[in-house]
């Protein structure tokens, strides 16, 4: 949820009216629809093969001072861990 938006009352769509931009009724199955479609097109980060597949993940366990120790280099590159173990890999297979 954006940080500068504020969670309002849960109201009763079935009593209070309440429109949409184009001027039809929001009912509570609407408004379930409108979730879904929120969620399934905002879950996640934009796929790395550039297209609407979701790219394959890999996960894998490291020591607590190995992550600590990356955690710090991707705060001062301004990167993420997952920017750091990509390159390294991508490094490493290309050996």
């Amino acid at each position: 949820m954006a940080e500068d938006y504020e969670l309002g009352e849960d109201i009763d769509l079935d009593t209070e009216d309440v429109r949409l931009k184009d001027g039809t009724r929001l009912t509570n199955e609407r408004a379930h629809e409108i979730a879904e479609e929120t969620l399934r097109r905002h879950r996640g980060r934009p796929s790395l093969t550039g297209t609407t597949e979701t790219s394959p993940r890999v996960s894998f366990r490291i020591p607590e001072q190995l992550r600590r120790t990356a955690d710090e280099r991707a705060r001062r590159e301004g990167r993420t861990v997952s920017d750091l173990a990509r390159e390294a890999l991508k490094r490493y297979l290309a050996e």
